[in-house]
């Protein structure tokens, strides 16, 4: 495993896109982080990058893919790298003097991934907490870290970011993770350009569209509900945290821009909604549109949840909504014949019935 990057965590005394000055540890709209790209030349700050920070915080997310002006960016959490050669990612930290960021430190057991100081599957709690690992990592971040759990003896080591069981030889995996937290804005509001991106869109402007029944974008047409992709994106400008309200025959409906949801005022039913920028004859889509949900099958083939396909109870939409809800929880469904847990932390699927485990995977469209 590639050792953990040292930029992933580090003061940013200005900002090199406007020269802003943040050597008191001043975070950026209340945030204490930031995501960045660079093309070689400058590093630019990505709108909304919460959406980044939300995925990066949970122990069992390997990476993340978003659309950007330069194409579809893949940024891999445990290297801190992304795909493409030609762009750089790094996360910054503003912290206060004397300040220290809540990171949680992992290791992936038979099935998940468990903080260092909670019950493992074997019932026993580990010597160490998240907090002691940190501390040992400040001091050498290069260097090694033994613990006991029980009558077993265990070195975490920090350069290769494993842990090996000193009496039978057995590595595991770990990750260190900043804790999510609250100030990092609302989960929905994904559907955002990167500033990666020209602020000025040369042609189309922005198109907003919700998520169907059959799992397809429609666009809002005037003629349809007396709003058009122009019209909301007026109101959107107007205030990015609002609510618009608009009828379609019948039925009332409120779109909720700090949530990116369109909710249908009679009967409840919530759809996840996106904003997309349209370049000319190329659209690119808006980061963290909305997400794909698949499990890695037992012929180690990903695969889509879809509803009613083997009477599965849920689709991609169905879990996307709960992840925004709590992207550190737990959802259960079933299938024909099988019942299971969703674990957004260590992205797995449970059979509750016979205890096996699937890694579960979430990609922007």
């Amino acid at each position: 495993m590639t050792k953990p990057r040292r930029r992933c965590l580090m003061y940013f005394p200005h900002n090199m896109e406007n020269g802003e000055d943040y050597s008191q540890g001043t975070a950026v709209n209340d945030k204490h982080y930031e995501w960045q790209l660079s093309d070689g030349y400058r590093w630019l700050r990505i709108d909304n990058d919460h959406v980044i920070e939300t995925h990066y915080c949970q122990p069992g997310a390997k990476a993340i893919t978003i659309n950007t002006s330069h194409g579809k960016v893949s940024i891999d959490f445990d290297t801190l790298q992304t795909v493409n050669a030609a762009l750089t990612v790094q996360r910054l930290s503003f912290l206060a003097q004397g300040q220290t960021e809540d990171v949680g430190w992992y290791f992936r057991d038979d099935q998940l991934w468990r903080e260092y100081g909670s019950q493992s599957s074997s019932m026993l709690p580990s010597s160490v907490s998240s907090g002691d690992v940190e501390r040992q990592f400040a001091l050498n971040p290069q260097g090694t870290f033994s613990f006991t759990v029980g009558s077993m003896g265990y070195t975490l080591d920090f350069s290769t970011m494993t842990q090996t069981n000193r009496n039978t030889g057995l590595q595991r995996k770990v990750r260190r993770r900043p804790k999510f937290t609250s100030n990092t804005g609302s989960l929905y509001s994904t559907s955002v350009l990167s500033t990666v991106a020209s602020s000025q869109l040369p042609d189309g402007g922005y198109k907003w569209e919700f998520l169907g029944e059959e799992g397809e974008w429609t666009e809002y047409q005037a003629h349809v509900c007396s709003l058009d992709s122009a019209a909301i994106e007026r109101q959107y400008q107007l205030n990015t945290q609002g609510q618009l309200n608009f009828k379609i025959n019948r039925f009332s409906y409120t779109l909720d821009f700090s949530r990116m949801c369109q909710v249908n005022d009679n009967i409840g039913t919530t759809r996840v909604v996106r904003r997309t920028a349209d370049y000319g004859s190329q659209q690119t889509s808006s980061l963290g549109t909305v997400s794909r949900w698949q499990f890695q099958d037992i012929d180690g083939i990903w695969k889509d949840y879809s509803k009613g396909k083997h009477q599965c109870t849920v689709s991609s939409q169905d879990i996307e909504l709960q992840y925004q809800q709590n992207p550190s929880g737990t959802m259960t469904f079933t299938t024909k014949s099988f019942s299971y847990e969703l674990n957004f932390s260590a992205m797995t699927q449970r059979n509750l019935t016979t205890n096996t485990s699937r890694s579960v995977q979430r990609l922007d469209q």
